[in-house]
């Protein structure tokens, strides 16, 4: 095959705004009609497909059901499947079940933290609903060009309830660090202040009580590995009693947390349950996809199955389980909190199906 062809033909459609949109639907059409157990469609073929249409320095602009804008870098998996979102107009960017979860924990609140708040896929979410209680968000995002587009987005979506930072939320105020590797998949790393490209740490009780703030309500974490150390900084709000402490949604990776002795026992997940949380992995899908109608499933710590490649997913911790007591959640037990399409259904799909 002549790859130089290839590259002029994949040119010729991204140079031509309705072949794109042709292509993109085409292409989502053969995901469904070549469905395989086993074999990850979308990222060993279509993905990379959709990919040679566009640029790192692309800015995307796209819409979803309730009237949200987002503009966005196609920078990573997240702009990537945003853009191939089935519907064309989605209720969501990323993450269905987790950005519903926020936009539900987020009722009625006064005041949140975000830690990776990114180009604002789900800040901006959280913000329009603290909006209407009038609530503010304190949105933390070291990576300067995404940290760019999230105050864009905030204007675009007339909010001015969103206060960005560029520090990285941490256990102490005083180190420097670095993101190592690229865009989402960047980590935190302590460096010495000479070192390029660097940025300080702040913790969630220092920074709150600098502007004398003494109640939070929510506290959302997608910091690559880092949410164990800012947990510790918000130790002041974690410690408060049922009903004023914080609910708190985390991510955690096997590349950052070593689970071989079960989820419950990772020193993350003890560091809450010590501190009376009640803690729960949300089945999600690590990408966009249509879950309309589909309660929230969660999965208490200890019930979490594991097997499979490093990997993963969302948790959320709560002092109140009664919150989970309404028909939009179900506690599910012995599945995976990785929704995946190809993947054995009785562990990887929704209860009832997809």
């Amino acid at each position: 095959m002549d790859n130089d062809k290839l590259t002029q033909a994949l040119a010729l459609i991204a140079a031509n705004a309705d072949w794109k949109e042709a292509f993109i639907k085409h292409i989502l059409n053969f995901e469904k009609d070549v469905a395989t157990p086993d074999v990850d469609v979308r990222e060993d073929v279509s993905g990379p497909l959709i990919d040679a249409l566009f640029d790192d320095n692309q800015i995307m602009r796209k819409q979803i059901s309730d009237g949200t804008i987002f503009e966005f870098l196609y920078r990573s998996k997240i702009a990537r499947d945003f853009v191939m979102s089935d519907p064309v107009v989605p209720d969501h960017a990323w993450e269905p079940q987790t950005s519903r979860l926020l936009v539900a924990l987020a009722k009625g609140v006064k005041n949140v933290v975000v830690g990776g708040a990114y180009f604002g896929d789900q800040t901006i979410l959280i913000a329009k609903e603290v909006a209407k209680s009038g609530g503010v968000v304190f949105a933390f995002e070291p990576n300067n060009d995404q940290r760019k587009m999230l105050v864009k987005n905030a204007k675009l979506n007339q909010l001015s309830n969103i206060v960005p930072h560029s520090e990285g939320l941490w256990d102490n105020s005083t180190t420097t660090l670095t993101l190592i590797g690229y865009d989402s998949f960047a980590y935190p790393k302590a460096v010495d202040p000479s070192h390029d490209n660097v940025f300080q740490t702040i913790t969630i009780d220092e920074h709150l009580r600098s502007i004398s703030v003494d109640r939070l309500d929510l506290i959302m974490l997608d910091i690559e590995g880092a949410e164990l150390r800012a947990l510790k900084g918000g130790l002041r709000f974690l410690n408060q009693p049922i009903g004023q402490a914080p609910n708190i949604v985390f991510e955690v990776h096997r590349h950052f947390v070593d689970w071989s002795d079960g989820l419950e026992n990772t020193e993350l997940i003890r560091f809450l349950t010590d501190l009376d949380y009640k803690v729960f992995a949300v089945r999600d899908f690590n990408s966009n996809f249509n879950l309309s109608g589909k309660p929230i499933e969660i999965i208490p710590a200890s019930d979490v199955y594991l097997e499979g490649p490093d990997h993963g997913f969302n948790m959320v911790a709560v002092k109140d389980i009664s919150i989970f007591n309404t028909t939009g959640f179900r506690i599910c037990h012995g599945v995976s909190p990785k929704l995946l399409r190809h993947k054995d259904p009785a562990l990887h799909h929704p209860i009832g199906g997809l």
